[in-house]
């Protein structure tokens, strides 16, 4: 079993850099994304998917996103 070291431990609280989030665009709709900070998730409402952001990466690839549901769609 591996541990955690210090440097493992700081990687997981990542932010996104905000200019990074400035020319971010969703890949399917080339629409805005919302930073959901709480869930480290790049959400496109047009394309009703949210892109993981994994060690401070967003992952933009359709297949690698999850739908939203009509719940988060709502909020």
């Amino acid at each position: 079993m591996a541990e955690k070291t210090p440097h493992a431990a700081a990687r997981s609280g990542y932010e996104l850099d905000p200019k990074l989030l400035e020319i971010l665009v969703c890949p399917v709709t080339k629409g805005a994304l919302e930073y959901d900070r709480g869930a480290r998730e790049l959400v496109s409402r047009a394309a009703r998917l949210a892109y993981p952001i994994r060690d401070g990466i967003p992952i933009m690839l359709a297949d690698e996103a999850r739908q939203l549901t009509e719940e988060e769609l709502a909020r």
